[in-house]
């Protein structure tokens, strides 16, 4: 593992930033909202971690998966609500408030498109 600043891996993080946010604040369907945008995290994550971290793709791919499946579980255990922060509109939508199983399969995806973008570099 070696710390660096990639600008082409930073620059992906924030075009799906930006993609991340319109999704946010204009698409209210039943598919791309929900299952798009979970994917699109996890390769939000990966990028932006790619930025600053030079190793194999396959560990950056499975910390963020890991963390994102974490961040699932605690919505599985309310974790909002045990903090008293169910009223927080930042911090319900950052920790989220309800667990699904679909959730931990867009995980999977978002990091297995990681995996194969990146696995021969």
């Amino acid at each position: 593992m070696k710390w660096r600043f990639d600008p082409k891996s930073f620059l992906i993080f924030i075009i799906i930033f930006i993609v991340e946010v319109l999704i946010a604040l204009f698409v209210n369907d039943s598919f791309i909202r929900p299952y798009g945008g979970d994917i699109l995290v996890v390769i939000l994550m990966y990028y932006f971690v790619k930025t600053f971290i030079e190793t194999k793709a396959l560990y950056i791919v499975i910390g963020v998966v890991l963390f994102a499946y974490l961040v699932e579980t605690a919505q599985y255990f309310r974790l909002v609500e045990v903090l008293n922060l169910q009223d927080n509109k930042v911090m319900r939508t950052i920790i989220g408030s309800s667990f699904t199983w679909g959730d931990m399969l867009c995980y999977t995806v978002g990091g297995v498109i990681c995996y194969f973008i990146d696995r021969k570099k």
